[in-house]
């Protein structure tokens, strides 16, 4: 019975949302290149040609947003680990990361394409830079909460000091990190999806800009229905593997029913 109603509670929802687009489209009679019907935006996905494209769209901005992510979990779980066990590296990094975290991502955005041009490098760099920090925060976080007596115990059996985090602080942290990493990849999606509209040159953001200046506001939309559609994958894809890693944690993570 719970399973059911977490699959029909989220159709509903959709289902009450579709119908309230359309009943405001028709009863406002607002004109399709502002907002475009439910039908119309399905009739985009069903124009020849459209299909192919927008999955082939789709394909680079999940490869750009994978790919990024992949490399800000490595390099914030890295650093969390680091700035955990060394306290001087903390006190000194920290500061440093926080300034940085204050810079609008957007702003960077010129200085990435000179960098690294204006293909893949450049998306993949802000991805990282956008889902980096939420990593590396609830790793410190949960690397942080160990509680004493499990701080402990690796002292007493002479553990090194990665055996230590191997096998009692990191396993004891893996739910924070999962947190983390949960938001990192939504921050990894907007973020290509925000490299893809600066320079619009291939993934569906591109598609978002292009179709706006053509006037094709109904492809615009198609696109971002499969930009939610990715995140909600990759929400629940992480979700999937947390529980699979932790079937003892998933109370903390799962919404009550």
């Amino acid at each position: 019975m719970r399973l059911l109603l977490r699959v029909l509670g989220p159709l509903v929802a959709l289902a009450v949302l579709v119908s309230g687009w359309w009943l405001a489209v028709r009863i406002f009679n607002i004109r399709p290149l502002l907002l475009p019907a439910p039908s119309e935006v399905l009739a985009a996905y069903a124009r020849p040609g459209n299909v192919s494209y927008l999955l082939r769209e789709a394909a680079v901005t999940i490869g750009q947003t994978m790919g990024g992510f992949a490399i800000a979990a490595v390099v914030g779980l890295t650093a969390a680990m680091a700035m955990t066990a060394f306290r001087v590296v903390r006190e000194s990094v920290m500061p440093l990361i926080a300034a940085a975290q204050a810079v609008p991502k957007v702003a960077l955005a010129p200085l990435l394409i000179m960098w690294f041009g204006w293909g893949t490098g450049s998306k993949i760099a802000l991805v990282v830079l956008l889902s980096f920090f939420p990593i590396l925060v609830a790793a410190m976080a949960g690397l942080a909460s160990t509680p004493a007596d499990l701080g402990e115990l690796p002292r007493s059996l002479s553990a090194s000091r990665w055996q230590a985090y191997r096998r009692f602080r990191l396993p004891w942290a893996l739910p924070q990190i999962f947190v983390g990493l949960r938001l990192g990849a939504v921050f990894a999606l907007i973020g290509a999806v925000v490299a893809q509209i600066t320079t619009p040159n291939a993934g569906l953001g591109s598609v978002v800009v292009l179709s706006g200046q053509y006037g094709d506001t109904a492809l615009a939309f198609a696109a971002i229905g499969l930009l939610a559609a990715t995140g909600i994958v990759l929400y629940y894809l992480i979700n999937l593997i947390e529980r699979l890693l932790l079937p003892w944690s998933t109370p903390l993570t799962t919404p009550p029913s």
